[in-house]
């Protein structure tokens, strides 16, 4: 047994280049799979268009699905991996794979090559979703967590943001030839996580993870060493709050146990999770996946300007976690879930009752979509707080890579085969309906929210969810 005060310690920190230095080293990940995401169904008709690859419309899907097949399986095997092996450890193997694969994806020789190298791409970052999420919330003051985590999941769309831009640039033959510029994105991709690599030296292990392991020493040094580097920035540092943590040191693996406990004593989260991610995932990725193709076969916008619509989306995407981040600090968990998938679902279900009725343009069905996922991209952004922060620290990693493999499953087969079977059957009225089901779950969404959300906010983590190593 031994006893500690590492949570109440970090908890207590005020806001420094430290956080910032975390903010960035890891929450870059979400704006690389949303580079990764919007690039290739950006450049698909290049890719498709390759003489070395010769990939044809079901290809270039199948593809996508390697990308999505291999974020699930990197999820898992990286978020088991995550909680036995600690945290600073995998957050610099999934980077490393990411970059590694990506930079091989701009050298395809064929189509079998680049389904593996998309397949490896998707496992790096599937496996940053559950080694980051965790380190992330275990290194932010409680105090800031819901912002914070809130504001990195949206940066998603930054790299969106970025991957459209990007796209309009390297698919103009009068900058670059058309078969070298995709492959250039894909390289200038690499290099992006050779920079975050950089980064995360800097960044330490999880003294929490250190301290339900075994090892309370180097939990205790690498706490002074943040307290240090904090201090020299700040000054003096707010006294630490009274009580400790009592720990047990003898079991290093708590994988099973903690898998009984997520359908025993934590069953209402998990069912919470699950509805959250099921959700938000389906509504996003149908409408994602097939932005596109609504906008070149309702509205016939060219396809090379489709990154124009795409960049308004995306920017409304981020600003809302950034805008409506600290409410959910303030005003609570409950709460804000709870409005934000609610005010999605009833925003999405009249759209697609002017979308069927002809009440939209081009412009207005992206100034639509923009409204709605303004305050969705909130919405989903709190799905993955909420799976991170309600489950205890010896299997938060795994619990996340579980609840996002699920989610991406769910959004990323069900969603995008839905809706792309509804637009190739060319009615505007069976397309409302996919709308007003993507609509429905939010609503359903906000239901179980209301019901079953815990108060997090501002609490520490061993609060929310003991760790399983407690004594208490």
């Amino acid at each position: 047994m031994v006893e500690t005060d590492v949570p109440a310690r970090l908890d207590r920190l005020p806001w420094s280049r430290f956080h910032w230095l975390v903010v960035a080293g890891l929450g870059i990940a979400w704006i690389l799979d949303g580079l990764e995401v919007t690039l290739v169904g950006s450049l698909s008709g290049a890719i498709a268009a390759s003489p070395s690859l010769r990939m044809s419309a079901a290809r270039i899907g199948d593809s996508a699905s390697a990308y999505l097949a291999g974020a699930v399986v990197g999820a898992l095997v990286f978020g088991w991996l995550a909680d036995r092996l600690g945290r600073k450890r995998l957050f610099s193997v999934t980077v490393l794979v990411y970059l590694v694969a990506t930079l091989a994806t701009g050298l395809s020789w064929s189509f079998a090559s680049f389904a593996l190298f998309r397949f490896l791409t998707g496992a790096g970052i599937g496996g940053e979703y559950a080694a980051v999420n965790a380190a992330i919330q275990e290194l932010i003051p409680a105090r800031k967590r819901g912002f914070a985590d809130l504001v990195i999941n949206g940066s998603f769309w930054v790299g969106a943001a970025l991957g459209a831009g990007g796209s309009l640039v390297v698919l103009d033959p009068h900058v670059i030839p058309p078969e070298l510029g995709w492959r250039v994105a894909f390289v200038l991709g690499g290099l992006l996580g050779l920079l975050v690599l950089t980064l995360r030296r800097w960044i330490p292990e999880s003294p929490r993870w250190l301290m339900t392991h075994g090892r309370p020493e180097e939990a205790e040094q690498v706490v002074r060493g943040i307290e240090a580097r904090v201090e020299a920035e700040t000054g003096p540092l707010p006294p630490v709050p009274p009580g400790k943590l009592r720990l047990r040191t003898d079991i290093r693996s708590w994988f099973a146990a903690g898998m009984v406990a997520l359908v025993t004593r934590y069953r209402r989260r998990t069912v919470l999770g699950v509805v959250l991610m099921a959700s938000q995932a389906f509504c996003y990725n149908a409408v994602f996946f097939t932005y596109a193709l609504i906008l070149t076969r309702f509205y016939g916008v060219a396809a090379g300007r489709v990154g124009l619509f795409i960049l308004p989306f995306a920017v409304g995407n981020f600003l809302g976690p950034l805008l409506l981040g600290r409410l959910f600090d303030v005003v609570g968990r409950r709460v804000m879930i709870t409005a934000t998938y609610a005010g999605s679902g009833v925003l999405m279900g009249i759209t697609g009752w002017l979308f069927a009725h002809g009440g939209l343009t081009a412009v207005g069905q992206t100034e639509a979509w923009t409204a709605i996922f303004f305050v969705a991209s909130a919405a989903a952004s709190s799905a993955y707080l909420t799976v991170g922060e309600s489950f205890p620290l010896e299997v938060r990693a795994v619990a996340i890579a579980l609840f996002y493999a699920f989610g991406t499953l769910v959004g990323g087969v069900a969603g995008p085969a839905l809706f792309g079977a509804l637009i190739q059957g060319g009615s505007r009225v069976a397309l409302m309906w996919g709308y007003e089901l993507g609509a429905g779950l939010m609503l359903l969404g906000a239901a179980v929210a209301w019901a079953l959300a815990v108060a997090a906010e501002r609490r520490p983590l061993e609060a929310v969810a003991p760790p399983l190593s407690s004594l208490e």
